[in-house]
């Protein structure tokens, strides 16, 4: 699917998400640790312990405590699409903004040796902390790659499975995005992502903030509007399920984003909520 031009907003936008995301991985102590001064520079998932990130309330709690915390300290999503996406040995995945590589590594664990995982995430430090995370985890069926999700360095029809975590939301250019993955995808494939959506629209001052665009508010897609797009762009067995974020949670990304506007919490919990989306590529 041929890419748009890229106007000078969606450069800001794309500058800020990235600027964003090289902070969590350069202060991932004080990100997802300490309350440090970098709190605020964390992702969609932030933390207020080492021991205990925010996202941790996402996965399954034996696939997450076997992780090393160089891992898990960096796990910046919005639920868990491992598990949504039931994979199976021998698949190929791939998992676009692949951040500190937690979703990966799990994957890796699900399709075993003779299946492959591949990330792709535009943040060079993300890659970094990946890469060594990989050597760490001993993960030999996972690959990190530099791309931006708009544009995949992934051959056309090749990956059974493509994951993400609270990414999508983050570009400009969505109907872009799943074109792309629809490219990507082999015949009879599919995507299992975790996103945030939104119920009917977001004011004005919230879609305007880079900030809340980094926290993965402001660039939410309506559910009824990214259940279309998917239609649209030719993808089939849509389903796209809400999954509600806790108070604690809520206040996070209120904090991250700096949001001081009129909404309240419990307005924006009803509002912004993450969803498990799946859909298939035709057969």
């Amino acid at each position: 699917m041929a890419s748009q031009t890229i106007n000078n907003d969606e450069i800001k936008v794309r500058q800020a998400v990235r600027d964003h995301y090289a902070g969590a991985a350069r202060n991932v102590s004080s990100c997802c640790g300490g309350g440090g001064d970098k709190a605020s520079s964390c992702g969609c998932g932030t933390s207020s312990s080492a021991s205990e990130p925010s996202t941790k309330e996402f996965y399954n709690a034996e696939d997450f405590n076997a992780l090393p915390e160089d891992v898990t300290n960096i796990s910046l999503g919005c639920g868990d699409p491992v598990t949504l996406a039931s994979l199976k040995p021998g698949q190929t995945v791939l998992d676009l903004g692949s951040g500190g590589g937690i979703d990966c590594f799990l994957a890796g664990k699900k399709v075993g040796s003779t299946g492959k995982v591949i990330g792709v995430d535009m943040t060079p430090e993300m890659l970094d902390k990946a890469r060594t995370n990989k050597v760490k985890v001993g993960a030999e069926n996972v690959e990190f790659r530099l791309g931006e999700i708009e544009h995949l360095p992934v051959s056309d029809s090749s990956v059974d499975v493509v994951i993400s975590n609270c990414v999508i939301n983050l570009s400009t250019d969505k109907p872009q995005v799943l074109g792309e993955i629809l490219r990507v995808l082999k015949p009879g494939g599919r995507m299992a992502v975790s996103d945030i959506v939104t119920s009917g629209d977001l004011p004005d001052e919230v879609k305007a903030s880079m900030s809340a665009w980094a926290g993965c508010i402001a660039g939410a897609m309506d559910a009824d509007e990214m259940t279309a797009l998917l239609k649209k762009t030719g993808f089939t067995n849509i389903s796209l399920k809400p999954v509600y974020f806790s108070e604690e949670m809520v206040a996070d990304a209120v904090n991250q984003a700096e949001y001081s506007g009129k909404m309240s919490n419990e307005e924006l919990k009803k509002t912004v909520f993450s969803a498990n989306i799946s859909a298939e590529k035709p057969a």
